[in-house]
């Protein structure tokens, strides 16, 4: 009854407004699960596929007609009759039938969409979350949100070359109420910039995207207004950045391009990231380094770990052989965990086991095109990441994740714990 009898592809759209690819799975009992497909800007060079039409009669060439197509013929001749319920089993057919390292064939898009159909209508077949299909517990961890208020490089049309800056509330003992603190400063965070006649606009993931007058500027604003929400900096709510330091790294350089224009050297950048982890309660720093810059990560990562975390995500890309490979160099200490980096829910799940197994701190996040599909926030309670980013709290995409994570809480009521200053323990 649970294998699975039929699987349909839809080209929809993302929050960028670019196709993307949905795919619902039927399992013979008539249980049906679906999923949607997100999709980044600035990318690792190791990812897997994202197969585009390039045809630029339709969406600029970034239509996903293909990789659609290839959801009901290749990949349902693949895996029809399958139980849905062997995961493991199911997406090494997936990636058989691909037959590519990259899934570049087939496309990690349609590929990652089987995967995670089948594993919704597996839930639904037996009537249980999804976070419960994964994961079937006594009690849950509800993760910290690393919520996305300042936006740059990539993620904006500014001069701030850093990509994010977000709010990190670490002091609470719910879920619940240390969303409703970072919201509380995100509004204040929108009055400061008002008041100062900064722009409001938001970039891709939510977070305001003003012209400031530097790079540490941002961190300055997001202190003022943890303040001003009546919260103490550090103790009730942290700082993270993600660098995305790979987009301004020219031939061994990091070139501040949109800023300054200034450049610096890995040691540079090391020297700044200590200097404002001693002057702001920053916490967490993603991709610090270029993903090409393997000696500044490894040099870095004694200095600074003990004061930070080090997050990799262009650097290993959910990858569970790039990841081996860099835990063995001591790159970092941390990795982000994208599904469609990967491709399959079984490689992402590898990718988790390492990290606990090496004692890396593992963070659930989305993509910066994202849908309304909530998978992540369920992968995050599943998995006990203690971290989650999924931007801003504001637009639908994202909100729709913190949603989610509120009816998980109020679901599970006194089973569910939140992670709180648990989940950056050694770096208090």
């Amino acid at each position: 009854m649970s294998k699975i009898s039929n699987l349909e592809g839809l080209e929809v759209l993302d929050s960028r407004g670019n196709p993307t690819v949905q795919v619902t799975a039927t399992l013979e009992s008539g249980a049906r699960g679906s999923a949607r497909v997100p999709s980044g800007a600035s990318t690792g060079m190791n990812e897997a596929v994202e197969l585009r039409d390039n045809d630029r009669t339709r969406f600029g060439g970034k239509g996903v007609r293909k990789a659609v197509g290839h959801v009901g013929n290749e990949l349902l001749d693949a895996v029809r009759g399958f139980d849905a319920d062997d995961q493991q089993r199911l997406d090494e057919e997936l990636r058989a039938a691909d037959g590519t390292v990259n899934k570049g064939r087939i496309g990690a898009n349609a590929i990652l969409g089987v995967s995670l159909a089948a594993a919704r209508a597996m839930a639904n077949e037996k009537r249980i979350p999804l976070y419960r299909h994964l994961t079937d517990a006594e009690t849950y961890t509800l993760p910290v949100p690393m919520v996305n208020v300042l936006n740059g490089g990539e993620h904006a049309d500014n001069n701030v070359d850093i990509q994010e800056f977000m709010l990190v509330p670490l002091g609470f003992n719910k879920f619940s109420d240390a969303l409703r603190a970072v919201t509380e400063t995100f509004h204040s965070l929108q009055a400061i910039l008002t008041k100062k006649g900064y722009s409001t606009a938001v970039g891709d993931e939510g977070g305001f995207a003003p012209r400031l007058e530097s790079n540490e500027e941002p961190m300055q604003l997001l202190v003022g207004a943890i303040g001003q929400a009546g919260y103490k900096p550090g103790r009730h709510i942290s700082i993270a950045i993600d660098a995305a330091s790979s987009e301004f790294y020219e031939q061994g350089t990091y070139v501040f391009s949109q800023s300054d224009g200034s450049r610096r050297s890995s040691d540079d950048m090391s020297k700044m990231w200590a200097s404002w982890a001693e002057a702001y309660p920053l916490i967490s720093v993603e991709d610090a380094f270029s993903e090409e810059d393997h000696g500044g990560w490894r040099k870095a990562t004694p200095k600074l770990g003990s004061k930070l975390q080090l997050v990799g995500d262009d650097l290993f890309v959910t990858n569970p052989a790039i990841f081996k490979q860099g835990i063995a160099e001591g790159l970092g200490n941390s990795i982000l965990i994208k599904l469609n980096q990967i491709g399959t829910l079984t490689e992402t799940l590898q990718c988790i086991e390492i990290a606990r197994t090496n004692e890396y701190t593992y963070i659930i996040s989305h993509r910066s095109g994202e849908t309304s599909d909530t998978t992540i926030a369920d992968l995050a309670v599943a998995t006990g990441s203690g971290q989650i980013k999924t931007g801003s709290t504001c637009r639908g995409e994202r909100t729709a994740k913190y949603n989610r994570l509120l009816e998980i809480e109020a679901e599970l009521g006194d089973r569910a714990a939140y992670a709180g200053r648990n989940a950056f323990q050694r770096w208090l």
